[in-house]
């Protein structure tokens, strides 16, 4: 078997849209459907890495607690601990 470099793929959920306006592109240009697909993938692998998540602990940042909780850890303590009203 000789791929002759290229293969036959399938791509589903293309944004149909998106499809016709590539298709549309390519056909002004001369190019068929494939031409603009590979030209498009180099381009985009050509571009900015794509930042990648480390997801590590030390990635969290704080964030305030909204207006009317400033008692909550003082009901959450009554809660908890049984007392019928926070202090």
């Amino acid at each position: 078997m000789c791929y002759k470099g290229y293969m036959d793929t399938t791509i589903r959920n293309l944004d149909p849209g998106a499809y016709r306006a590539l298709k549309a592109r390519a056909a002004l240009a001369g190019k068929t459907i494939g031409e603009a697909l590979n030209e498009a993938i180099r381009f985009y692998i050509a571009g900015r890495p794509v930042e990648q998540k480390s997801g590590s602990l030390c990635d969290l940042r704080p964030e305030d607690y909204p207006k009317g909780t400033e008692r909550l850890s003082e009901e959450i303590d009554a809660v908890v601990y049984g007392m019928t009203e926070a202090p």
